[in-house]
């Protein structure tokens, strides 16, 4: 097992720069000298008001000194990776405050052996020098089903008891009155985390192991055991465990949960969770809630109190009246708290109406286009083709993006495949192009569907009024420039517009009189092999002179499609590779090649005739 990489200067000093890059970038912190304390900068602001300080090990960014501030800690803290901070430290960031005129201090400390010692050590100090201190001890660990000698650990929850004491200390209230609401709030609240990967201190190998396939339910803030390993739920899954672990009567450390309660729900990314993920576990916990009958009556979702870079998440519940809520809501300028906008969670707001969709000029024409028939047919072939092609555009893709052009394009073939069974195609070859407009922007997704939508658009305007050959070359033209001018992208940048400019060069023949359109679009569409294309039956040199486009190195979209293997890349995403890494050619220039050739073939009758 190897040593993970991390983003430090020094191992020894990561928890100082941490600090320092924190206060650094914040006005309203500062470090007090010769100590791993922060404080808050308006120190004075205390006087005659309770000081809250609380901390522990560092790693749990942003707790704790993201929640310093008016409305919330006075300061904080903080030890090194995962180690409980010294009692010099507590006791100097004690006497600061004291010194500062606060009317009373009390400590919030985590469940942890070390934190107790250490800040209890510091507290029995402070008091024999006459200072008015407490402790709170924190635990909401919902994990173990039988109870233990020491108690539920304090994990994320702690945060909320940070925010309801620091409303109280700002509001005025004793040190009395606070000491014992916040003692109260920690009754009513419990935290559950889950995990699908280990974490690991600057320098050292992580902890633990979970095989591809597991996740853990109940492990603490420090990578510490879990009470089960379990195959890899879905988030709804997952969620659903959590809670119904969390509220088991038959567990020790459970949180009484019953229908018409009011909570407030923190969903906490554990470090490594990514943002979407961490979305789709807070609807997740936000409908399994409602079902239960419960009230959501905030919900905060986000990272508070992580676990370096673990991929996993936390769920907290607190029981919550109006006054509770009332202090959640409190405004206060600790940096890592969120601005809330008050009101309750749920699933069931109300939709924004969706637009009614313009009126389209394009529905009052008409036109002598292709019969619906011959267009079923050209757009069955080209949907057929882009499926049979899925894994190899997406192994071309590997090379040069993300890997998904193939998925992609299957995607729009779906989608198009779904719009003819629902109706048939439209009259005219303008409102056929919108119409597939409107599909690919809707259904297909990523840049491809816009750049396509975009082509068809333009292309679709410039047909209007219009079903005579020479208007598909105009509508060619329109519908690269549209794209060329928002997408950026120009002939021999590696892209899809490559092939699509090869066959525009080669359609311009159809301005020629006399021009046959399918020979037109043979040789726009295919690669000249031996000097001929379509097996042999259409040379070259048969060709009028006008149809030839020396214009461009290659003749048509096939060619061009090829030709990008030895380009360099100037749009999209493959114009971060290096060229020596692009080996294949475009992904994308060799689908529109693929969709040219198709509605060539589609064109045609069995026998190789047009009809």
């Amino acid at each position: 097992m190897e040593v993970p990489k991390k983003l430090v200067t020094t191992v020894s000093g990561c928890a100082d720069d941490a600090l320092a890059g924190l206060v650094a970038c914040n006005p309203g912190l500062r470090l007090l000298q010769g100590h791993r304390v922060v404080l808050r900068d308006d120190l004075l602001a205390i006087r005659g008001r309770v000081a809250l300080l609380s901390g522990g090990g560092s790693g749990h960014e942003p707790a704790h000194a993201g929640y310093v501030g008016k409305g919330m800690l006075t300061g904080v803290v903080a030890g090194a990776v995962f180690a409980s901070p010294s009692v010099g430290s507590v006791l100097a960031a004690i006497r600061a405050v004291a010194q500062a005129g606060a009317a009373g201090i009390l400590l919030i400390v985590k469940n942890y052996t070390g934190d107790r010692l250490n800040f209890g050590m510091a507290l029995e100090r402070a008091r024999a020098e006459g200072a008015d201190v407490r402790m709170v001890v924190v635990g909401d660990d919902c994990a173990f089903a039988a109870p233990g000698k020491a108690g539920r650990r304090g994990i994320c929850g702690t945060v909320l008891i940070h925010k309801v004491a620091g409303a109280l200390a700002e509001a005025g209230a004793s040190l009395d009155e606070i000491e014992k609401k916040v003692m109260a709030a920690a009754k009513v609240m419990g935290t559950l985390g889950l995990s699908l990967s280990p974490c690991s201190i600057p320098g050292s190998k992580p902890s633990f192991q979970l095989a591809e396939d597991e996740m853990e339910l109940g492990l603490g803030i420090h990578g510490e055991a879990g009470v089960r390993r379990m195959k890899v739920l879905p988030a709804d899954k997952a969620v659903e465990t959590m809670l119904k672990h969390m509220t088991d009567p038959s567990n020790a450390s459970h949180l009484s949960l019953t229908p018409g309660s009011s909570v407030v729900l923190v969903v906490n990314n554990l470090g490594g969770l990514s943002c979407l993920e961490l979305g789709i576990v807070a609807g997740a916990a936000v409908r399994c809630l409602e079902n239960r009958g419960v009230r959501i009556a905030r919900a905060l979702v986000g990272s508070f109190m992580t676990a370096l870079e673990m991929a996993g998440v936390s769920l907290t519940l607190m029981l919550a009246d109006e006054e509770l809520v009332r202090l959640i809501d409190a405004k206060t300028t600790a940096m890592a708290w969120p601005n809330l906008v008050a009101g309750p969670a749920t699933t069931q707001r109300e939709e924004v109406p969706a637009p009614t969709e313009a009126p389209r000029k394009l529905q009052d024409e008409t036109g002598t286009g292709p019969g619906t028939a011959r267009v079923q047919r050209v757009l069955q072939r080209v949907c057929s083709t882009l499926l049979d092609m899925q894994d190899k555009l997406n192994e071309l893709d590997r090379g040069a993006g993300d890997g998904d052009c193939g998925h992609t394009h299957a995607r729009a073939a779906q989608a198009i495949q779904a719009w003819m069974r629902s109706r048939p195609p439209p009259a005219t070859p303008a409102q056929l192009l919108s119409a597939l407009a409107d599909v690919l922007l809707e259904q297909m997704g990523g840049s491809s569907g816009v750049l396509y939508g975009l082509f068809l658009t333009a292309a679709a305007q410039s047909l209007r009024g219009r079903s005579d050959f020479p208007a598909w070359a105009d509508a060619m033209d329109a519908g690269i420039e549209a794209m060329q001018r928002y997408g950026g992208a120009a002939p021999g940048d590696r892209t899809m517009l490559d092939s699509l400019f090869a066959a525009a060069q080669a359609l311009h023949s159809l301005r020629s009189p006399g021009a046959d359109p399918l020979q037109v679009l043979a040789a726009a569409v295919q690669v000249w092999r031996a000097g001929s294309w379509d097996g042999g039956k259409i040379g070259w040199e048969s060709l009028p002179l006008s149809w030839k486009t020396p214009c461009f190195p290659w003749q048509s979209a096939e060619a061009a499609a090829e030709a990008t293997r030895h380009m360099e890349a100037g749009a999209g995403r493959a114009s971060y590779i290096r060229s020596s890494r692009l080996e294949q050619p475009d992904p994308g220039a060799v689908a529109v090649a693929a969709v040219l050739g198709a509605v060539l073939e589609g064109l045609r009758d069995p026998l190789g005739t047009s009809q």
